[in-house]
């Protein structure tokens, strides 16, 4: 195994720098201001790997999945997201009414690992991470992919927790809320312009 470092530096910045304004990032952060980040960053973090294992090893298998139906898929987890976060945000002004979170390791994770994971097929982190590995050699692109990822991942959920340090929840899940249904209306609108 030959790591080069130039070549981790390169898929770093390129991947850091796509997947900035990148969808998965915002999901993260609405996904970060309700419930547990570490548990949050865990999920994504092991679906950003999977995905990076995928599109070093097997470039060539995003090309046999649909791409609508990729959109399709995302659109659904983005609209289902966006609703969780409405419903809890919405309605009654009662301060003393307790908003909950979804709380517990298990379901957390699994709800981030399964966001990430279904919405980056196809994408174009994980487009890039294939083309790079083809040429700056598999392990060096998988590890300046990978950490890329997972360092955005961790800054919206930062930003996620900053925000609801100083903006009341109800507030901030309405945002989010908002933010998860424009990418899943977003995702639908790729699927007919795509």
């Amino acid at each position: 195994m030959h790591l080069d470092p130039l070549a981790i530096l390169t898929a770093f910045g390129l991947i850091f720098l796509a997947e900035l304004p990148d969808k998965t990032m915002f999901a993260s952060l609405a996904m970060g201001t309700r419930m547990r980040p570490l548990y949050v960053w865990f999920g994504t973090s092991s679906a950003f790997i999977v995905h990076v294992a995928i599109a070093v090893g097997a470039g060539g298998l995003i090309g046999l999945l649909p791409d609508w139906i990729v959109k399709l898929v995302s659109a659904a987890l983005f609209a289902f997201g966006a609703f969780m976060l409405l419903r809890s945000g919405g309605g009654d002004d009662d301060e003393d009414q307790e908003v909950r979170t979804v709380t517990g390791f298990w379901p957390v994770y699994s709800t981030a690992f399964m966001a990430v994971f279904i919405s980056e097929w196809g994408d174009l982190t994980q487009i890039t991470t294939a083309n790079l590995a083809a040429s700056n050699g598999a392990w060096s692109t998988a590890i300046g992919s990978a950490v890329a990822l997972m360092s955005v991942s961790a800054l919206a959920l930062l930003a996620g927790r900053f925000i609801a340090k100083r903006v009341p929840l109800k507030t901030v899940q309405r945002i989010g809320g908002l933010c998860m249904l424009a990418l899943a209306i977003w995702s639908v609108i790729e699927i007919f312009t795509g």
